[in-house]
This record gives structure tokens, C-alpha cells and sequence, in this order.
């Protein structure tokens, strides 16, 4: 279920959001979108979801525009799971989960032995299935954010659109959310396009990045010829170096303090 977005631009009142974006995403792969905040990553996701209107190009899925399709039918083929969503507090676990199957569930919502099986691995998938019964004000931020998650994958869509999906998380269960995202793609050959803030995690699980500034696209490729490139430093103004790693892992960027500060204080009045 290959995506397309061709020369895609948005524009707020009189404020360009997003500038000619393009972007390819195949079965199974895993696209990083980074950039500083206001780049325009979550203008570029809420685009390819359907959810805001370019004021040019196009955004398709399997050939056809996002916006020809009605929402159900698009709802099989692509999960979106915004920075911030919100549902009632007093909804459990397991019915926020249950929500994610409503594209593929009949009129009088009965839910099949196959929605159930669905439900179930992404309440196992994400850690949750002990939490289920629990309602969304007794869970922690983490928590939180893995039952969003789950609901996201009960979809079972083919294109999932993460915006900072480790958000809130700690170290641990930004690790397992990484992971999860791995193997979907990998097992199950999910396209999946990722807004993230850490560089170091979209390097070591991305196959491809996209690098944004002021909604402008500045790189479109591999993360090997991104650390080559130095637009890092650029982009974010900082200066730092990439650092290869043994066992072919992916470059781990480098961030030197004591020269940010420096620039920093230079820089003051």
C-alpha cells in the first residue's frame, strides 16, 4: 500500500506551513520526520491523514487521493495518532482499545472473533492487557500513552502516522515503543511515518528520514547519507559530530555542551 505525497503545501492565513513536500513510504518501511519545533512535521502528518487540505499537491494511497476516499474506507488503510488525544476519564483501557476497531466493525457494532484476536494483541502488543479494566485517569502519562498506542494498532491499518510517539515515556518504554514499531513494520509490513524529536532514535530505527525546517524539506533519504551531510548542525544550530558505532549500528550524534553554551552566552546582549 504504497504513500505518496507530491509537492504537498499548506498555508495558515498568511503563514506557509509546509512548502512542496514530498515523500515516498513503502510496505513495511519506516519513515522519520524530524526537524525543529513549528518545522511543520505535524502539519506534513495531519496532511497524509486526511485531516487538513493542502492548498496544493496531493497526498495518495494505492493511487487514489486521501480526500476521494471516504473516512471508513480510509480508516482501514491508515491509523493517525495525534500528540494529544483525548477521550473521557472514566473510559477503561480496553474501551479506548476497542475504538481502534470501529472502521472494521458492522452496523450494530458486534465485534468478530477476529476483532477480539485484534483488540487482544495490541493490549499484549503495547504491555497493557494487566491494565485493561483500569480507567485513563488512574494510569500513568506512560501508560497513557501505550493505551493510544494500542488503540492506534487495533486499527490494523497498513500506514500508521506517529506524531512523537515517546512522548511522556521513559527510557524504557520509549525502547519497547521502538521496538514495536520495528517489528510491525517488519512482521507485519506496516508503513509507518514517525514524527520524533530524539535524532539518535530515528537514526538507530528509521530507514529513511525526513528532514524539515520551517516547512521546508531539507533532506530526503537514508539515515547514513543524513550523518554525512552535516544539516544536522545546520538545522538545529548546535554543534556536535557524528560518532560511528561498532556492529554496523546506525552513527550516534554527538552533542558538544560546553560549545553550545559558549555560543549561547556569545550570542547574548
Amino acid at each position: 500500500m504504497p504513500v505518496l505525497c507530491s509537492d504537498l503545501s499548506v498555508v495558515y492565513g498568511s503563514r506557509r506551513a509546509l512548502t512542496d513536500f514530498r515523500l515516498s513510504l513503502q510496505p513495511g518501511e519506516i519513515r522519520g520526520l524530524i526537524g525543529p519545533n513549528g518545522s511543520g512535521k505535524s502539519t506534513a502528518l495531519q496532511s497524509i491523514a486526511g485531516l487538513i487540505r493542502p492548498t496544493g499537491g496531493r497526498v495518495e494511497i494505492d493511487g487514489r487521493p486521501v480526500h476521494d476516499l471516504p473516512r471508513r474506507t480510509l480508516a482501514r488503510k491508515l491509523a493517525y495518532l495525534p500528540q494529544q488525544p483525548a477521550a473521557p476519564e472514566d473510559m477503561t483501557v480496553e474501551q479506548l482499545v476497542r475504538q481502534g476497531r470501529f472502521a472494521h466493525v458492522g452496523l450494530f457494532r458486534r465485534y468478530s472473533p477476529e476483532d477480539e484476536e485484534a483488540i487482544g494483541w495490541a493490549l499484549g502488543g503495547t504491555g497493557l492487557t494487566a491494565l485493561a479494566d483500569r480507567s485513563l485517569r488512574e494510569l500513568s502519562g506512560g501508560e497513557r500513552q501505550r493505551a493510544w498506542i494500542a488503540a492506534a494498532l487495533a486499527q490494523q491499518a497498513q500506514v500508521l502516522l506517529l506524531d512523537e510517539p515517546t512522548s511522556f515515556l521513559d527510557i524504557g518504554h520509549q525502547v519497547d515503543v521502538l521496538d514495536l514499531v520495528h517489528r510491525l513494520s517488519r512482521e507485519r509490513g506496516v508503513a509507518i511515518v514517525m514524527a520524533i524529536h530524539d535524532i539518535n532514535q530515528a537514526m538507530a530505527v528509521c530507514d529513511a528520514i525526513s528532514l524539515l525546517r520551517q516547512g521546508t524539506l531539507m533532506f530526503d533519504g537514508p539515515p547514513a547519507a543524513l550523518a554525512g551531510s552535516g544539516l544536522i548542525e545546520t538545522v538545529f544550530q548546535v554543534q556536535g559530530r557524528f560518532i560511528e558505532v561498532a556492529d554496523g549500528a546506525a552513527p550516534h550524534f554527538d552533542v558538544s555542551l560546553a560549545q553550545h553554551r559558549s555560543r549561547h552566552h556569545q550570542s547574548r546582549p
